[in-house]
């Protein structure tokens, strides 16, 4: 462990609020696992999952790798930002790996994500029809929200992936330190290039520590789901996370669901999106294949699919919260909150755990 991280957990044992990791270099094994409920804080290592999770336990992961997927550009001789909030197309339309050329994208103002998203200032308004250019590469705005717009771009397939992997970088935010490169926002088994932000969760679950779990009966199963941003700079939009956003369940997975639940096993969820993609497949009829997550879970949600979820250390506030709230009881939630300050964990895409089963 580093000096400075050091100094994080010091400082956040006596702040409200959760310090960010800053550094995507931290190294996997530094991250920790915090049990919830659990009767104390015990500052245990990610490995520390092998001692949780049983024989017969399916553990479900996301596969999506990460898109770079924000593009500067000018409009009005003003510089914009646009980042892909995902396809937008018709569910009977969707094709599992294609790019479409049509794409949402949230719209920021002049500015960089070294500023504060909540305060960086609006862009200028995108008509519809107006007509966004790079090197090679255009764009038309079919349709346009405030600062959630519909882009068609000039090309699609094999053409716009090579346009993106040559002009657009990761999404990210001020609380890193420096710019990320594309590599430092996969998973170690990210393959399918649909996630516009890291599904984070699954960051320090390395093929070693995958292959401990197996070798103790831990079953392994995968889909993919595209994960979205987490922030738009709009309060409005903000309220309205997570958007619509498409997934994939294979048939072997529903079968290493139904196994595990038939055997009085759990199905523990490798983050926020895992359970919106299979609480959305159950909620339509447990039919394997592509369909699209509308869900937003929260208290009030009754999972059928999951049974548990390995997550990110959240706060009061944030959608992923809300979703925890399906798994546990707020004043649970707010007790491992308060363990998590006082213990100095770190939160966001490169901080620490929480299980909850």
């Amino acid at each position: 462990m580093g000096a400075a991280e050091k100094m994080h957990r010091a400082s956040a044992a006596t702040a409200s609020v959760l310090l960010p990791a800053t550094d995507p270099r931290r190294p996997w094994r530094d991250t920790r696992l915090l049990r919830v409920p659990g009767p104390d804080v015990v500052d245990t290592p990610v490995v520390g999952l092998l001692e949780h999770l049983q024989a017969g336990d399916v553990l479900v992961l996301n596969d999506a790798a990460t898109l770079p997927a924000s593009l500067d550009t000018v409009w009005d001789h003003q510089p914009i930002e646009l980042r892909l909030a995902g396809p937008s197309f018709a569910l009977d339309a969707m094709h599992a790996d294609a790019f479409p050329a049509r794409w949402w994208a949230v719209v920021f103002g002049e500015g960089s994500w070294r500023d504060d998203t909540d305060t960086r200032p609006p862009p200028p308004p995108l008509p519809v029809d107006a007509r966004l250019g790079w090197r090679g590469m255009s764009a038309r705005v079919r349709s346009s929200w405030g600062r959630l717009v519909e882009l068609e771009f000039a090309a699609s397939g094999d053409a716009l992936a090579a346009f993106l992997y040559a002009a657009a970088r990761p999404v990210q935010y001020r609380h890193l330190h420096a710019p990320l490169e594309l590599h430092q926002v996969q998973t170690p088994y990210g393959q399918r290039p649909w996630a516009v932000e890291m599904a984070s969760t699954g960051r320090p679950l390395r093929w070693p520590l995958l292959r401990m779990l197996e070798a103790r009966g831990v079953e392994l199963a995968w889909l993919t789901h595209a994960a979205g941003l987490s922030a738009t700079g709009s309060a409005a939009l903000d309220a309205a996370l997570p958007l619509p956003e498409r997934y994939d369940v294979p048939p072997e997975t529903l079968q290493s669901v139904a196994r595990a639940k038939a055997r009085g096993r759990r199905v523990v969820a490798v983050g926020t999106t895992v359970v919106r993609a299979l609480e959305s497949c159950a909620l339509a009829g447990w039919s394997p294949g592509l369909g699209l997550a509308e869900l937003r879970i929260d208290r009030h949600h009754a999972l059928r699919a999951v049974d548990g979820i390995l997550t990110g250390v959240h706060s009061p506030g944030e959608s992923h919260w809300d979703l925890l709230g399906a798994f546990a009881d707020r004043d649970v939630l707010e007790a491992a909150h308060e363990a998590a300050v006082a213990g100095g964990y770190l939160a966001h895409e490169f901080g620490d755990l929480m299980l909850i089963l």
